[in-house]
Parts: C-alpha cells; sequence; structure tokens
C-alpha cells in the first residue's frame, strides 16, 4: 500500500460529511495511543496552554520522583524517558513558547535531582544539547518575553 501525501488526504477529507469525518477520527485513535493523545490535547486542552503546561510539568515530576537512583545507567534511561515524553507533549502543542516553557523546567528538574546529574557524562551532554535549544528558541522571541525567559533560564544556572 502506498501512503498518500498531506495534500492528497486533505483534498479527500474535504469531500466526506460530518458523520464521515467523526467516524474516521475515532478509527483512527483506536490505533495508536499517540492519536489518541493527540485527539485529547486538541479537543480538551488546546484552548487552555497553561493548564495544559500545569498538566504536563506535574506528570514530569512525577517520573523525576520514580527515578531509580541506585546507579547512573538507570538515572539516564528515566532521564531519557522524560525527555522524550516531554518531546512528544511539546509536539501535541506546537507552540515555541510552551516548548521553552517545558525545557526550562525540565532543566530546573534535571539540576535539582539527587544525586547530581554532573557526575555522568550523558546527563551533562543532555542538560547542556537541552540548554543550547533553549537559548536558541528565545531568541526568536519578542523582547518582553525573551527577557522574562532569559531571567527564568539564569535562575537556574
Amino acid at each position: 500500500m502506498i501512503t498518500a501525501n498531506v495534500s492528497v488526504l486533505k483534498k479527500e477529507l474535504d469531500q466526506c460529511t460530518h458523520e464521515e469525518l467523526i467516524k474516521l477520527c475515532l478509527r483512527l485513535s483506536k490505533f495508536k495511543k499517540e492519536n489518541k493523545e493527540l485527539l485529547t490535547y486538541l479537543l480538551f486542552e488546546a484552548h487552555n496552554e497553561e493548564f495544559y503546561i500545569a498538566s504536563v510539568k506535574e506528570e514530569m515530576n512525577t517520573q523525576f520522583d520514580a527515578i531509580n537512583t541506585s546507579s547512573y545507567y538507570f538515572i539516564k534511561k528515566s532521564v531519557r524517558k522524560i525527555l522524550s515524553t516531554t518531546k512528544k507533549y511539546i509536539r501535541y502543542s506546537q507552540q515555541t513558547e510552551t516548548e521553552v516553557l517545558l525545557l526550562i523546567y525540565f532543566l530546573k528538574k534535571l539540576k535539582a535531582m539527587k544525586p547530581t546529574y554532573l557526575k555522568n557524562v550523558v546527563l551533562v551532554n543532555t542538560y547542556n544539547t537541552q540548554l543550547k535549544m533553549v537559548k536558541k528558541k528565545i531568541e526568536t522571541f519578542h523582547e518582553d518575553l525573551q527577557y522574562d525567559l532569559t531571567l527564568e533560564l539564569e535562575k537556574i544556572l
């Protein structure tokens, strides 16, 4: 089976009735958890971005609290999983400000974590990579927002 590109899919969806679109969305949501999560975001959380950010931060807190700190191997695996989950939620939102706020929070939690991330090269590299990404994204914002986010970032540095 050859997968159609987005423009072909859009033309075909334009021809569907309202009921057919509902059936297609529900069928799509049955196949992958990510499809269901994206649909949930679009229907229930997209209108209130602050609540969405707060709920993602709460999930990050839960994940950071559950990290097995017996060895750096488990810490690395857990931090990578938290980061990939956070990136998934950022993709749902598609707002750069949300991305920066969530990554700053991730950096803050990683820095506050015990044992320290500084004793492991992989964790240090993860921290530095995300820090560079945040700084790069902040530069694209309006001056006022840039100033506020830079102050927030300097608090954790």
